[in-house]
């Protein structure tokens, strides 16, 4: 039987305020366990909440940029339910009014446009954390994440596979990242992401039986752990099986998926309206003042880069893939008229150097103004290409001016032509044998030669004129 995928996403998004959503108390990451903590995160009897107006602002920003309707009134609810790390026993979370809904996202796969629905945002605490390791016969208790801000983002189930899902996920981070709401770090758990899946035969209108996935830590993690889901729900229908409700863990280790509680029965969480929270009301200056505030977007910045700067699809989403690395660019081409090589170069020799020491474009040392200067002596055949691999380099190691490392390294090309044909003419003195065969019609020998030449001056003649003094001599000699 043929079947076909369904996955609804549910990310929750860490907010960078430097507060917490209802106290004063500080969000930074890696503090002395229980360091971070007062009456109100921890829910001692009589304090009150203030709702932080900045987190409203963050949540209200990334509704405008999906898409969403805004609701003028929402209002905060209590999650009631029993677990070592949550102190009040009930999670202060929006329910049946939520901030925004009705909302997407426009993603690509393998060329082909795809828009996923958007359900809801909305604003919520995040609870403590549990602690295991390194304790024998119990737990320890950090409460440092106790009313840490989160953003919940639930996706529609319009999600057909697991390629779909990561593009979805690597959308949404860029988006995030470029609202500088969050920082989107899996590791450290400001990005995270449940997802829920189920299968059926292709043409049936039902859904089939979900299972919720959870422990997914980074985006290869997210792709690899519905693959197997996928293949096990199928083989159990397959076998005459039934898919069972449940919330599962992926096990990157073993790359497979394990039990952790059946979800048969929906668990009562007892909503009800927070008392001690007045409800939100999004009036029109705020909600004009959070339109305003919005950057430009990367799905608008790529269409205007394919534009502005004749770039290939492909090039203009790498390039705005990060919002500092657009600014970086758009410097650079304001400066150096070819913005396809810019392109290249950026994508090419910039962004390997920075993948291979885990580095961001932020901790740059070359300036758009060197960088421009570098492909500009390219140009006007001060380096050749090959020597500008060399510069860049020591530019991003050093933070050096192009000349400087240039002349350090004595790179100049060579392109003084009597230079170049005394070269020439000795390649050709030394090399009879290549000779004859480019006089006999060889004609592929011809960059041997050339190579010869270009070994000879340190790499530093200039190929253009190598190649066409080499050709000159050449064919002078054929003529005779």
């Amino acid at each position: 039987m043929q079947y076909e995928t369904v996955i609804g996403l549910e990310v929750h998004a860490q907010l960078l305020t430097r507060s917490k959503i209802f106290c004063k108390c500080s969000t930074q990451f890696g503090s002395e366990p229980n360091s971070q903590t007062c009456p109100v995160c921890i829910g001692m009897p009589g304090v009150l909440p203030v709702t932080n107006k900045e987190v409203v602002n963050m949540a209200l920003k990334t509704s405008i940029a999906l898409n969403c309707k805004v609701n003028r009134r929402s209002r905060f609810a209590r999650k009631n339910y029993f677990y070592p790390d949550l102190p009040k026993n009930y999670q202060v979370s929006q329910f049946e009014e939520p901030l925004s809904e009705h909302g997407y996202l426009d993603i690509s796969v393998d060329g082909k446009q795809k828009r996923i629905g958007i359900t809801r945002v909305h604003m919520e605490e995040d609870a403590g954390k549990n602690i295991h390791e390194g304790v024998v016969g119990g737990s320890y208790v950090d409460l440092n994440r106790t009313g840490v801000p989160l953003m919940e983002i639930v996706s529609e189930p319009d999600i057909s596979s697991p390629e779909e899902a990561k593009a979805y996920l690597t959308e949404l981070k860029i988006v995030l990242l470029y609202l500088e709401v969050c920082d989107c770090n899996m590791e450290e758990g400001s990005l995270r992401c449940d997802a829920n899946i189920s299968v059926r035969p292709v043409g049936q209108k039902e859904l089939g039986t979900k299972t919720e996935l959870k422990n997914m830590n980074s985006f290869r993690n997210l792709q690899k752990a519905l693959e197997y889901e996928i293949t096990r729900q199928i083989d159990v229908l397959d076998d005459g099986g039934r898919i069972v409700q449940e919330t599962r863990l992926w096990d990157a280790g073993k790359g497979i998926t394990l039990s952790m509680r059946s979800k048969e029965e929906a668990h009562d969480y007892r909503y009800f309206p927070e008392p001690d929270l007045v409800p939100l009301e999004i009036g029109d200056e705020w909600l004009s003042q959070a339109k305003a505030s919005l950057p430009e977007l990367p799905a608008e910045k790529r269409v205007r880069f394919i534009s502005k700067y004749n770039l290939p699809e492909y090039d203009a989403g790498v390039l705005t893939s990060s919002r500092q690395l657009a600014d970086y660019y758009e410097k650079v081409v304001s400066i150096y008229a070819d913005s396809k090589k810019a392109s290249n170069w950026v994508m090419g020799e910039l962004l390997r150097l920075l993948n291979e020491e885990g580095k961001d474009i932020k901790d740059l040392k070359v300036t758009p103004q060197d960088f421009a200067a570098m492909l500009t002596s390219i140009d006007k055949g001060v380096i050749s290409g090959t020597a500008a691999k060399t510069v860049f380099e020591e530019m991003y190691r050093s933070g050096k001016s192009p000349a400087d490392v240039i002349k350090e390294k004595g790179l100049e090309q060579v392109s003084d032509s009597s230079a170049i044909e005394s070269a020439v003419e000795k390649v050709i003195a030394g090399n009879s044998v290549q000779v004859e065969q480019y006089l006999s019609g060889k004609d592929k020998v011809m960059g041997f030669l050339v190579g010869q030449v270009m070994k000879q001056t340190g790499g530093k003649a200039n190929p253009a004129m190598v190649n066409t003094i080499m050709k000159q001599k050449l064919e002078a000699l054929k003529n005779k």
